[in-house]
């Protein structure tokens, strides 16, 4: 307890250093050590709705012990997004990418610098060209055939069809083909499936972590948030090292490389500009998995649904 209270000192004297003379936008008075995060509840997008209408569109509020600028009419957005975003491009400390993505070496929650505009410029040139998600294109198009059959098939037998279950599995199979170079079964990941286990990341990186606010809090993990992080994170290790080691140990000649093959090219002839091993792999292919599997498919579901219930739109 005496280290805790000595932690919690130290930090706010460090942040008041920080903070002194620093001139920030309006916004509503805070909280010691809380800020103002007592007036955020279970809707947090309305509750910033209402704070703004009284301190403006760019409005500075305090999260625990981090300070934040939340920006809420279109022509801030613009700023911010647009206009200013190489200040604003950066990412805080993020207690779920600290252990899913390997200490924040992915794409999405990396800090802006160096590190992040070098593996940006990779990917976007080995692994998001349009030659490169064209060359995909055969296969994706016979996957999306072989669904259709599967549809055509079970209309014709008058069988009832989960159209989410189809596209999650359409999807799961095309981000396999395309990132690791084969499909792989749900229980090849964990024996919760594929799609159960990406709902569980993306559900525990976005509930709000006392961690991520009080930074000295992560070590105590009041929330349980932190082992379920190392359970999660433990089972996506497992199944891309396995990945990994099947690349590695692979001599066959492939007409298309996946992206796993293409990382562990660019590993292998030091083209990276930076430290470049197993991790910044996995955490790459982590993006790619979650970002195809679970964006597109919410997407696709989101359509089904809306053309279901208007059938004449």
């Amino acid at each position: 307890m005496d280290l805790i209270w000595a932690t919690l000192i130290v930090t706010l004297f460090v942040y008041a250093l920080y903070n002194k003379g620093k001139r920030f936008p309006p916004g509503p008075t805070g909280l010691p050590i809380l800020g103002n995060l007592h007036l955020l509840g279970k809707n947090i997008h309305q509750d910033l709705q209402k704070l703004a209408k009284k301190h403006g569109p760019i409005m500075y509020v305090r999260l625990g012990l981090v300070p934040a600028i939340v920006a809420s009419s279109a022509d801030a957005a613009e700023k911010v997004l647009k206009t200013y975003d190489h200040i604003f491009a950066s990412r805080p400390h993020h207690e779920a990418s600290q252990y899913l993505a390997y200490g924040q070496k992915n794409l999405i929650f990396a800090k802006h610098g160096e590190y992040w505009r070098n593996m940006r410029k990779l990917c976007t040139v080995h692994l998001l060209s349009n030659q490169k998600i064209n060359s995909f294109q055969f296969m994706r198009k016979k996957e999306v055939e072989l669904l259709i059959e599967s549809l055509k098939k079970e209309a014709h037998d008058r069988v009832a069809v989960d159209l989410s279950a189809k596209i999650m599995s359409l999807n799961a199979n095309l981000t396999c083909l395309m990132v690791f170079g084969k499909k792989y079964m749900d229980e090849d990941l964990d024996k919760r499936g594929f799609k159960v286990v990406v709902q569980d990341v993306v559900h525990l990186a976005a509930t709000p972590n006392l961690g991520d606010f009080f930074p000295f809090l992560g070590v105590i993990d009041l929330q349980g948030l932190t082992r379920k992080l190392k359970d999660l994170s433990k089972v996506f290790d497992e199944f891309l090292e396995k990945i990994i080691d099947e690349h590695v140990h692979s001599h066959e000649k492939k007409q298309t490389k996946d992206f796993v093959d293409t990382m562990m090219d660019i590993m292998q002839s030091g083209e990276a500009e930076f430290q470049f091993d197993r991790r910044h792999i996995k955490a790459i292919l982590l993006d790619m998995l979650m970002a195809a599997m679970d964006t597109s498919a919410t997407s696709v579901e989101w359509i089904l649904t809306e053309l279901l219930r208007h059938p004449h739109m």
